[in-house]
């Protein structure tokens, strides 16, 4: 038989005197979502699951889940309700038919998607009287429940305030960004397109190296030089964006495009995909026609401001 937690409805927050024993509900199943409701329970917390596939939960009623039958009983096991899933339209599918058990209760949604449609999951959460919080988790899952696991969050600062501590058991870093609700996935968007990007990088220079022969665990070693490097290189370009003063006195655009295309020539030589670096270098190129070739790379912003042009 499923069964709930039946505890009361604490609308004023966690347990005042041990906040790891905050009782807890998780939405969504997934990957991510058996991470984040493990995490509840490996820190003492009194963790209700519910998926729409029950299978899901099997592993997590081992460790001491309890397995609600639905999505309102899961709702009603606990006054913090956390729900990770697929997009947007999947949190809302599960969550408006919940809209009046949710009342009273806070409501974190760490489920990614655009600022947009945090924002207006928020302005349905005040509707239904739930304190509402988003949330963007940066990690991956064999990272959560880890000091170094970090998890953006916005929105009700009296929800986080409450419920930072058992927020705590899912991630180590914690930050609260403001009352805007699209603050998270705002910086969540941001990252992941630097991460991304990235990635296309790497995936391009593990196969320019390979072209030659040179193995991929032979090569690696050498990428750290390059990562190593990036922390400052954001700090300087912070510093110059919010100066609006693009120094260009180490390097230079028109150095940085030559530099490129040297990359791309060899790529296509070696017939090699050249799509990401020739946007790059288009980038650079528009930049230097605009008379900004003297200036650091960080100066291509502008061209960034624009939109993408239709093929």
């Amino acid at each position: 038989m499923n069964k709930t937690n039946n505890h009361p409805n604490r609308t004023n927050g966690a347990d005042d005197t041990d906040a790891t024993r905050t009782p807890v509900t998780v939405l969504g199943l997934g990957a991510m979502g058996r991470a984040l409701a493990g995490a509840f329970l490996r820190a003492g917390h009194p963790t209700t699951v519910w998926n729409r596939t029950p299978g899901r939960a099997d592993e997590l009623v081992e460790l001491g889940a309890v397995r609600a039958g639905s999505a309102a009983e899961a709702v009603a096991a606990s006054p913090l309700v956390i729900v990770c899933v697929l997009d947007y339209a999947a949190s809302h599918a599960i969550l408006e038919p919940v809209g009046a058990q949710l009342s009273g209760r806070v409501l974190v949604n760490l489920t990614s998607d655009t600022p947009e449609r945090s924002r207006a999951a928020a302005a349905w959460a005040a509707g239904h009287g739930i304190d509402y919080l988003d949330g963007s988790i940066m990690v991956p899952t064999p990272v959560i429940g880890q000091p170094a696991a970090t998890i953006l969050y916005s929105g009700s600062r009296e929800a986080f305030e409450t419920y930072g501590p058992t927020l705590k058991a899912l991630g180590g870093q914690a930050p609260y960004l403001g009352a805007d609700h699209g603050m998270a996935a705002v910086h969540d968007l941001a990252l992941l397109g630097f991460f991304y990007s990235a990635m296309a990088g790497l995936v391009h220079a593990f196969a320019l190296a390979g072209a030659e022969g040179i193995k991929a665990k032979e090569f690696t070693p050498f990428t750290e030089t390059i990562v190593g490097i990036l922390p400052a290189i954001a700090a300087d370009m912070a510093e110059d964006l919010d100066r609006g003063v693009f120094s260009g006195d180490q390097d230079n655009i028109v150095m940085e495009a030559a530099g490129i295309a040297h990359i791309i020539e060899a790529a296509e030589h070696r017939g090699i995909n050249t799509e990401v670096l020739t946007a790059v270098k288009g980038l650079a190129d528009r930049t230097i026609a605009a008379g900004h070739g003297g200036a650091g790379f960080v100066s291509v912003m502008a061209e960034m401001h624009k939109p993408t042009a239709e093929a």
